[in-house]
């Protein structure tokens, strides 16, 4: 067990949240390689993790022939391949490139054929945390495949932070001494999101001579945000596409807290020890059991019922207020 590639090839927080099954094999056995393949926008994601050796990018490779990919799984010189998001184009190849241990969920009809490991369990029925899934994927390598929650946090390995941009660096300069707090008011989809004129109303209870607030998002959501009246106030700043994802990692690390409904911003803000503050629906499986923020300074906040059709998160602003601070 010396060169393991663990795939994960969908969003921002899946990735976050794999990062502790890194950290874990790692303890286990400290002298294997760990390759990471991912999607090339999450890159950064991996580059900052002390525990990922090197970087796969499928969005590279599924553009190439079946051959030159099988190629590709090859000169990995893997011993063993990891899905935790199984994709059956990639057990294919990993199965072609003659990978000795191909692990993945029991409960997919093409891994059936194309793994030599299976594990079986149920994330949709499950009571444990995404990561804590995870692990289960360990079992048939003979690593403890169980984790108590509370300790997740501890594998992250995120650490790796590229140095701050002048970009960020302005970007931080202009909040002084004040509290900076960052709001990720988008999720483009993957979560049911807070409504922008709470944010606002958040906005206007937090004291100008106190708080710094960053609108952070892509250049789109920026756009979004925008048509429907903004995030306005003397003391708030509109970020959205002016960071790629490393540049967002620094910037995050050098604020103090982060606002979002379930999003990769805000497991990165958790990753990284800072306030992260999770505005979450009660329904399963979205409910944050299963997709908490995980971190010492992790928050929830988890509205009362799962909001109607074209409703919203029955949270106040006041309750978020309250959580920025306690801590």
């Amino acid at each position: 067990m010396k060169r393991i590639i663990i795939s994960r090839t969908d969003s921002i927080g899946d990735v976050m949240l794999t990062l502790p099954l890194c950290g874990w094999i790692k303890k286990h056995i400290p002298d294997c390689k760990l390759i990471f393949l991912g999607r090339a926008y999450t890159r950064a994601i991996a580059a900052t993790c002390h525990h990922i050796d090197a970087f796969m990018d499928w969005d590279a490779l599924k553009k190439e022939s079946p051959a030159e990919q099988v190629e590709a799984f090859v000169s990995q010189q893997a011993d063993i391949i990891i899905h935790v998001f199984p994709r059956k184009e990639i057990m294919w190849v990993a199965k072609r490139a003659g990978i000795t241990i191909r692990i993945a969920s029991g409960h997919r009809l093409h891994a059936l054929t194309k793994c030599n490991k299976l594990v079986f369990f149920s994330r949709k029925n499950s009571d444990l945390h995404e990561s804590q899934l995870n692990f289960k994927l360990l079992k048939p390598l003979g690593i403890p495949d169980s984790i108590e929650l509370s300790d997740v946090f501890r594998y992250y390995g995120f650490d790796s932070i590229a140095t701050a941009s002048s970009s960020v660096s302005e970007m931080i300069d202009r909040a002084q001494r004040k509290k900076r707090i960052v709001i990720h008011p988008l999720s483009k989809g993957s979560a049911i999101e807070w409504p922008l004129e709470r944010y606002r109303a958040l906005i206007a209870l937090l004291n100008p001579a106190e708080y710094a607030v960053y609108i952070t998002g892509t250049e789109e959501e920026g756009k979004r945000i925008r048509e429907q009246g903004g995030l306005i106030g003397e003391h708030v700043y509109d970020t959205t596409g002016c960071f790629d994802l490393s540049e967002l990692i620094a910037f995050i690390a050098q604020c103090d807290a982060l606002i979002a409904a379930s999003t990769g911003p805000l497991h990165i803000a958790a990753a990284l020890g800072k306030q992260a503050i999770g505005l979450y629906s009660p329904k399963r499986p979205i409910h944050p059991g299963r997709w908490s923020p995980i971190g010492k300074n992790a928050h929830v906040i988890c509205a009362s019922e799962h909001p109607k059709k074209g409703s919203s998160l029955l949270i106040s602003a006041d309750e978020v207020l309250r959580v920025i601070q306690r801590v």
